[in-house]
């Protein structure tokens, strides 16, 4: 009994050992695999963090990419190449395309707004601010907290930096906010016209038209408004709403309804009944 406790205490000893001697190993081995840092000596360090990192980029590791850009950014405050580092910072977390990393984008790139507020790239970082809050905007239906913050964050580019060779592009995303803003007020007048609640949709959907004359899908909102004044008899009022439709758009999935109703309503009045014995007509001969 005694040898065999000898035994497995020499066994445990030696399995300590190699345990020992292997984790440091396999530490080596797993941080080789990481972002390799300038060769001692380099006489461009920085630039040679900058290169790595986007080379890391077009390979989207994006862990590996941030690494190398962090350490640009903390270790040499002096490299023409930090500001750009910090904007591809946030371009990783952009890329990423996670919940969380949406959000630490826009902290990067507040963080580069306040680090460098006159760069000639400032103009980069408040669009991507904007972007980053366009890419959580989320369906009309739900919650359109961040479509208001990504047209608040797009029109503070348009007032600081209105001659911004980015401004096309902003513009683009921010029709597609405001479309999404205003495509959520539509649904809500679109419901309450369905249920021919007109008072309640007729003030949705004026407000929509108000708010964004622009509203790439009007004509749903032009149709549904002559659809509650044509409900509520008030024929006149409705033709004008359904002539924008058919006038204003040469494809909608409301043309043929609209041109139902616009045929509808100029159509000449049925000819009244003829009351029994109405003597303006000639009598029937008798046979």
């Amino acid at each position: 009994m005694m040898v065999g406790m000898h035994v497995l205490r020499s066994w445990l000893t030696a399995g300590a050992l190699v345990v020992a001697l292997v984790t440091p190993l396999a530490l080596v081995g797993c941080g080789s695999s990481g972002p390799k840092m300038p060769p001692v000596g380099s006489s461009e360090p920085d630039k040679f963090l900058f290169d790595h990192g986007n080379a890391a980029m077009a390979k989207k590791r994006w862990m590996a990419a941030r690494e190398y850009f962090k350490a640009l950014v903390e270790r040499y405050p002096q490299s023409p190449y930090r500001p750009d580092a910090k904007l591809a910072l946030g371009d990783t977390y952009i890329l990423e395309n996670s919940p969380e990393s949406k959000v630490l984008a826009v902290n990067e790139f507040n963080e580069f707004l306040s680090f460098f507020p006159t760069s000639p790239r400032a103009d980069y970082a408040q669009y991507r601010i904007g972007y980053a809050h366009f890419k959580q905007m989320l369906a009309p239906q739900r919650d359109q907290t961040e479509t208001r913050e990504t047209l608040l964050q797009f029109g503070i580019f348009f007032r600081r930096y209105p001659n911004s060779e980015l401004r096309p592009e902003v513009e683009k995303y921010n029709r597609q906010a405001r479309d999404r803003l205003s495509e959520s007020e539509f649904e809500v007048g679109r419901f309450y016209a369905r249920l021919n609640w007109c008072p309640g949709a007729v003030e949705r959907l004026q407000a929509v038209l108000k708010d964004d004359p622009e509203f790439t899908n009007r004509d749903g909102v032009y149709f549904y408004l002559g659809e509650c004044y044509f409900k509520s008899n008030q024929r006149p009022a409705a033709l004008p709403w359904y002539t924008r439709v058919v006038t204003d758009f040469q494809k909608s999935q409301y043309l043929p309804r609209a041109k139902k109703r616009i045929d509808e309503i100029n159509a000449p009045p049925a000819p009244s009944p003829k009351k029994s014995g109405d003597s303006s007509q000639p009598p029937t001969p008798a046979r």
